[in-house]
């Protein structure tokens, strides 16, 4: 994340930051988005569209997996 945007809000579910963490990594290198994972999570080099691109593809993926769910599948 980028210096100065962390806030200080406490996560909904604090158990899920890690699995959406991965989520996100696994997404950029599925679209080719030159990411690594790392403890510093900066991601400043690469474009906002292609920010965004991981973010919608992120959203469509919880959003299927809870219909999913919600059918009991």
């Amino acid at each position: 994340m980028a210096r100065g945007s962390w806030t200080k809000r406490p996560h909904v579910v604090p158990e899920a930051h890690q699995v959406m963490d991965d989520m996100k990594y696994e997404i950029a290198a599925e679209l080719g988005i030159p990411v690594q994972q790392s403890s510093e999570d900066y991601w400043g080099h690469i474009p906002s569209r292609d920010c965004g691109s991981v973010g919608g593809h992120m959203v469509r993926r919880m959003i299927k997996m809870a219909q999913q769910s919600l059918l009991g599948q």
